[in-house]
């Protein structure tokens, strides 16, 4: 599960990378929380809680089976 997670944050990078962000994989836990931690710009955005939940969460538990939910670390 680990490998899909990485290839779907691959896909949110670029958008975040070109407001100056970036997006760390932490950690994929067996009951299916994922842990990321935001880089750069988006690590004191106000608006990284908004990225984590409506944009990253919502593309990884649509796409990878077993992600129940992103936690931002």
């Amino acid at each position: 599960m680990k490998e899909q997670v990485a290839a779907v944050l691959d896909k949110v990078r670029p958008v975040l990378q070109r407001d100056g962000g970036d997006v760390e994989l932490v950690e994929v836990s067996d009951d299916g929380v994922v842990l990321v931690r935001l880089k750069g710009a988006c690590s004191g955005c106000p608006g990284a809680t908004m990225t984590l939940k409506a944009v990253i969460e919502n593309l990884l538990v649509k796409e990878v089976p077993g992600v129940t939910r992103v936690v931002g670390v």
